[in-house]
């Protein structure tokens, strides 16, 4: 059956950021996209409500729904879904998992809704390509009372993003998706490795939360866990330690000046902490690149997409360079980029929950 067309405002609200496209769909096309920039220090407060104002005001015209990415879907929320109060409030409860980023798209939803009470809007959420997951691949090495009484659980993210890449690898490749084995490299403020065999996920190196796996922007990625227990037998308050793993760690601890790769690989000659930074992060996206391998029969690609993922050739090289026992860059496996597109799998998304 042929879907009605519809035209899609995409809201992908971030920790500093809120990216907007307008989508006309089916067909993909991009009608608008805008970007406004917003610090941690901004949010829930005027100056971002008055941004996001203007921007649905610019963008409203012959708008049919609204989409939001929402970065932790639980246990619940494994599918797009049309959002009413009792749904936004769930979410909200979700806060805790993913503290930098459910927060800001319930804030975002609650603001847009009041500004377009007349429209549909419909979350879809990164966690929901991860429900594939298996028990073996989703499971902690936890006491059960924990992982029952909490849902403690790999839920994965980055999984709008992986979906797009795993379309463009097939047409690029020129191969069905279903027969592809890959591992998909997400590499930006955040990052994540994630394993696909014939489409679904099969492994990701982010968790419970996004803090887990690769070293990333300004979040540790993965750390000894006797640190984090140390650290509160010395004093340090939860809200502390969630303050630095989050906001504090990263490129920008190793560095201690920023989060950026590319002002990074700018200094990198002259700066040995610059250095240091990015040798960490290619070496972690390596790693766990070469553990994702080991969820598969074989990696027919190796894809990278993000804004350093897709931009850096000096990371790219440097990941691959570690990886020649994989067979990185030789003819025996693709190494491919993809630009992130999870507007359009979004737009998608919800004009197929509307029809």
């Amino acid at each position: 059956m042929t879907r009605q067309a519809a035209t899609v405002l995409v809201l992908n609200p971030g920790s500093s950021s809120l990216k907007a496209s307008v989508i006309s769909e089916p067909g993909d096309e991009t009608l608008a996209a805008r970007e406004i920039e917003w610090g941690v220090d901004d949010a829930g407060t005027d100056a971002r409500r008055t941004a996001l104002e203007s921007l649905v005001e610019e963008l409203e015209a012959d708008l049919d729904v609204v989409g939001y990415r929402v970065v932790h879907g639980g246990l619940r929320f494994r599918q797009p879904t049309p959002l009413d109060d009792a749904v936004v409030d769930a979410i909200a409860e979700l806060d805790a998992l993913a503290p930098l980023h459910n927060r800001v798209a319930v804030e975002t939803i609650r603001a847009a809704r009041r500004l377009l009470p007349d429209r549909s809007h419909v979350a879809c959420f990164d966690t929901a390509f991860h429900a594939t997951l298996s028990e073996v691949a989703s499971r902690y090495a936890l006491p059960d009372e924990w992982v029952e009484r909490w849902n403690i659980r790999r839920y994965g993210f980055h999984g709008l993003s992986v979906a797009w890449s795993v379309e463009r690898t097939s047409a690029q490749l020129g191969r069905p998706a279903e027969e592809l084995q890959l591992v998909v490299a997400h590499l930006g403020s955040g990052c994540s490795v994630t394993a696909v065999a014939g489409g679904a996920s099969a492994w990701t190196s982010m968790g419970f939360t996004p803090l887990e796996g690769m070293v990333m922007g300004t979040r540790s990625g993965s750390v000894d866990p006797g640190v984090l227990l140390h650290l509160l037998a010395q004093g340090v308050p939860a809200d502390a330690l969630a303050g630095g793993l989050e906001h504090d760690s990263g490129l920008l601890g190793l560095s201690g000046t920023t989060a950026s790769v590319r002002d990074l690989e700018l200094r990198r000659t002259g700066d040995p902490a610059a250095a240091l930074a990015l040798d960490v992060l290619a070496r972690s996206a390596a790693g766990f690149i070469a553990y994702a391998a080991t969820w598969l029969d074989r990696v027919d690609a190796i894809v990278f997409t993000g804004g350093v993922g897709q931009h850096s050739t000096f990371m790219r090289d440097s990941i691959c360079a570690r990886l020649s026992v994989l067979g990185g860059g030789t003819p025996k496996l693709s190494v491919l980029t993809v630009e992130a597109r999870e507007d359009i799998v979004i737009a998608r998304q919800v004009a197929r929950t509307l029809a």
